[in-house]
């Protein structure tokens, strides 16, 4: 008996519209066609508000700069029974400054984005700049972690309240981690770490499904070293954060965190 195929989650329609239609075609038309004109990023400190008259010029600067930059996907997260329509991505942008013989670069993000019937019309994104950086100046690329098999056919396994309240509690502890498959930002390559002790964190967004939970969320506490050149302060400052987790065994098992350590030096440097 031949089996009828399912159709795509709709949320996960979009995603792999925005990734295959959108931005691997670098084809700002497609994107016009199902991003709202109101689209909103978030990403660090910045906004980009308006499609047409931030969002879009934006992206095409980093085009620009990587002529044949593209995105891998490595994990889609659908929210259940979510009302405000979220999708999480974990993806790598890769490509050559400059395009070909230009030194080539691999960073990693993750995003939450929002729907409104059949357009997306915002995301939340932490993406790994400070690596990319790092890779150019040094001429040395970074592999790609392993694509997703089937991204676009995930589908949403149920809110987990449980889930959810274990990566709550996790996410006040300080940096670095314990949890050695949680990579965070580039320290599994660099063997470099971020020390961040925090005192407090404001979960902006956070959802789940199954036993995988994604978030963005604020931390405020104190900068106790890691970043090159940059002593450690005492005073308090922010740190911008985004990750795909899985709870396992009532614990945070695995998972990937991009945390924003080129807004958080800017700020250290000032004065």
């Amino acid at each position: 008996m031949t089996q009828i195929p399912q159709p795509l989650h709709p949320g996960a329609q979009l995603a792999r519209r925005w990734v295959v239609n959108y931005f691997n075609g670098q084809n700002e038309n497609a994107a016009r066609e199902f991003i709202a004109p109101h689209y909103a990023l978030e990403i660090g400190d910045h906004l980009f508000s308006g499609r047409d008259t931030q969002w879009l010029p934006a992206v095409a600067q980093q085009f620009a700069q990587f002529p044949g930059m593209g995105m891998t996907v490595h994990k889609v997260v659908l929210g259940s029974d979510d009302k405000a329509n979220r999708v999480g991505v974990w993806f790598s942008e890769h490509g050559a400054s400059g395009g070909p013989g230009g030194p080539v670069a691999v960073w990693s993000g993750v995003g939450i984005y929002r729907s409104e019937g059949n357009q997306l019309v915002g995301c939340c994104a932490q993406e790994d700049y400070f690596t990319r950086s790092r890779q150019l100046r040094s001429g040395t690329t970074d592999a790609v972690d392993p694509p997703a098999a089937a991204p676009w056919d995930t589908l949403p396994l149920g809110t987990n309240l449980q889930a959810q309240a274990i990566v709550e509690q996790w996410l006040q502890h300080a940096w670095p981690v314990n949890e050695s498959q949680v990579h965070v930002d580039d320290e599994h390559i660099t063997g470099q770490h971020l020390r961040f002790e925090v005192t407090s964190t404001d979960i902006i967004d956070l959802f789940s499904s199954g036993p995988d939970v994604v978030f963005h969320a604020r931390q405020r506490g104190f900068y106790r070293g890691g970043l090159a050149g940059v002593p450690e302060r005492e005073r308090e400052e922010v740190l911008n954060v985004n990750g795909m987790v899985t709870v396992r065994d009532g614990a945070v098992h695995s998972g990937r965190v991009i945390r924003d350590r080129g807004g958080l030096k800017g700020r250290l440097l000032k004065d």
